[in-house]
């Protein structure tokens, strides 16, 4: 496999009809699959890369529709069905003020994740493997195997890493886990906005040097989101800056997501960063213009994006 990403995916309530209603009297949902690493492994397997999903599902009909979407995208499913614990589910309450979100996930199959996971997606034999410190918060067996993705992939394996905060989930508690788990890969996607949120940090360059820490080991790459003004990669002492797309905002919820497949799969192409970036800011600008995660089918893009300022590449949840 070019990839396996691994974490949870839940299945996801969206409310029909609710312009000018509480999403509460909403007589009709629409039900919907979102997680942050497969909606990546959707992503790389719409570019025509092999990608797998590693994950675990209840045995239960929302399980079995995320099992189904995921494949007809075109992801493979390597999925471990828990009888005693359900599919996570959340919902989306679209109101004047944004999208706030609602989770049911605790006790959830995902949250049984664990380090034996890991010897089913070293069979695969990916060259890159994605998580996030989502999938790290779940449980302590979770944390467990994000740990050893990070400590333990092949040498011929690149490691990527989003810190994908949520506040909610993670706490001011989990600050130190997640710099920990980020120095640990070889790629690491973080907001500025995390980071001021997660460690007082408020530009690049010192974003740059936390990551790097002071351990023999720090991530080769560094994609810092920067909100509506674009993003920046740093490696080796260089860095380079992509502008964000300009385009009509229907929800920015994905985006970040889309930005990550769109500079992986460009990564593992070999091509240069500037060209990685420029991949990314596109295909999160397809996502900003769409209601949900993920295109429904293989959308026409433009082929550039335009410079100055545009949109957030992905503001998140609450």
């Amino acid at each position: 496999m070019d990839a396996v990403c691994v974490g949870e995916t839940m299945a996801l309530l969206v409310p029909e009809g609710t312009v000018g209603h509480a999403a509460d009297t909403a007589p009709l949902f629409r039900a919907e699959i979102g997680g942050a690493e497969s909606n990546v492994a959707v992503h790389l397997a719409r570019s025509g890369r092999p990608v797998a999903w590693r994950g675990a599902l209840g045995d239960d009909p929302f399980g079995q529709r995320i099992r189904d979407r995921l494949a007809a995208a075109g992801v493979r499913c390597v999925v471990r069905t828990d009888p005693e614990r359900p599919t996570g589910l959340y919902m989306k309450e679209p109101g004047p003020d944004g999208t706030r979100v609602r989770y049911w996930r605790r006790g959830s199959a995902a949250s049984a994740l664990g380090g034996e996971d890991a010897a089913e997606i070293w069979r695969l034999r990916p060259r890159l493997v994605h998580t996030s410190g989502i999938t790290a918060a779940l449980s302590a067996s979770a944390h467990g195997l994000v740990e050893e993705l990070l400590d333990a992939a092949p040498e011929a394996t690149l490691r990527s890493f989003d810190v994908n905060y949520r506040p909610a989930l993670h706490g001011a508690r989990n600050a130190g886990t997640l710099l920990d788990l980020a120095r640990r890969a070889d790629v690491v996607f973080c907001g500025l906005d995390e980071a001021q949120s997660l460690w007082g940090v408020t530009d690049v360059p010192e974003l740059c040097d936390l990551l790097r820490g002071t351990g023999r080991r720090s991530p080769d790459l560094i994609i810092v989101k920067q909100g509506a003004e674009g993003a920046t990669a740093v490696r080796d002492g260089r860095s380079w800056f992509q502008a964000a797309p300009r385009v009509e905002v229907v929800e920015p919820v994905g985006a970040g997501d889309a930005f990550a497949a769109g500079f992986l799969t460009r990564l593992l192409d070999g091509s240069p960063v500037p060209d990685c970036l420029a991949e990314g800011a596109r295909l999160a600008g397809v996502v900003l213009g769409i209601h949900g995660d993920i295109p429904p089918t293989r959308p026409r893009v433009p082929t550039a994006c335009e410079t100055g300022s545009g949109p957030d590449l992905g503001p998140r949840p609450q």
